[in-house]
């Protein structure tokens, strides 16, 4: 596995990030990308976009982030085939970016969140959850202000007709609710696939859950998914 790792003005999960992926990789680190940088390493077969709060949230979350001059090479890297994995801020900054649908609006309480959570895995027939199995529950972390998913309905229904939603926020019978959904998000919706299911975007952490000694392991299954489908 090849990754390139994209840091933005406000980044603060790229540490993590480089931790869990490295830990995945046999010890080999991703490449680090600035930015401001106009072009990614020629044989990369994974690109992350972390965590944060790129250019201080301003605007709205990711709308700068988005035409920062590395995005265009990853719009086309995407574009070829070459996966992406987008976490929180990353997550954003993909939709704002138009990578994926729909838009990451304030939480419906108006506060931040930081705490563990259980999703559902909605389906296994991706490269990025191929080790977990369908409807299994697993803990990870969050800490956002804006996690609201938000998409018309014509777009929703789509992601679940054609089997894109990656994860629900869910209890730990895998049940979900009103109850369960943190943020308002939109039936639930934790993460979502692009079209060809090579795009990934997610707001909780799975870097953050990636080893037993700092709480929990939910997040391994995802990128031992990824190593092995990239291997």
């Amino acid at each position: 596995m090849k990754a390139a790792l994209i840091t933005f003005p406000g980044s603060n999960r790229e540490r993590d990030m480089r931790l869990a992926l490295t830990r995945i990789n046999d010890g080999k680190p991703p490449r680090d990308v600035w930015h401001g940088d106009s072009d990614l390493p020629k044989d990369i077969d994974l690109i992350v976009l972390p965590g944060g709060f790129s250019y201080g949230d301003y605007l709205r979350c990711g709308a700068m982030a988005a035409h920062s001059p590395i995005m265009r090479e990853v719009k086309k890297r995407a574009d070829q085939g070459v996966r992406v994995l987008a976490v929180c801020n990353g997550f954003q900054i993909a939709c704002e970016a138009g990578l994926l649908p729909g838009a990451l609006m304030s939480n419906a309480g108006l506060k931040f969140i930081c705490r563990e959570v259980v999703l559902r895995v909605e389906t296994t027939a991706s490269e990025f959850t191929r080790k977990y199995r369908k409807g299994q529950t697993i803990r990870v972390p969050v800490a956002h202000h804006d996690g609201n998913y938000t998409a018309d309905e014509a777009t929703v229904k789509r992601l679940e007709d054609e089997d894109r939603i990656a994860f629900r926020y869910a209890d730990a019978l895998g049940n979900v609710s009103d109850d369960t959904n943190l943020n308002g998000s939109v039936r639930n919706i934790a993460g979502i696939y692009n079209e060809k299911k090579t795009v990934l975007g997610l707001m909780p952490h799975p870097e953050n859950a990636t080893d037993p000694v700092c709480g929990g392991t939910g997040g391994v299954g995802l990128f031992e998914s990824i190593a092995e489908s990239l291997a």
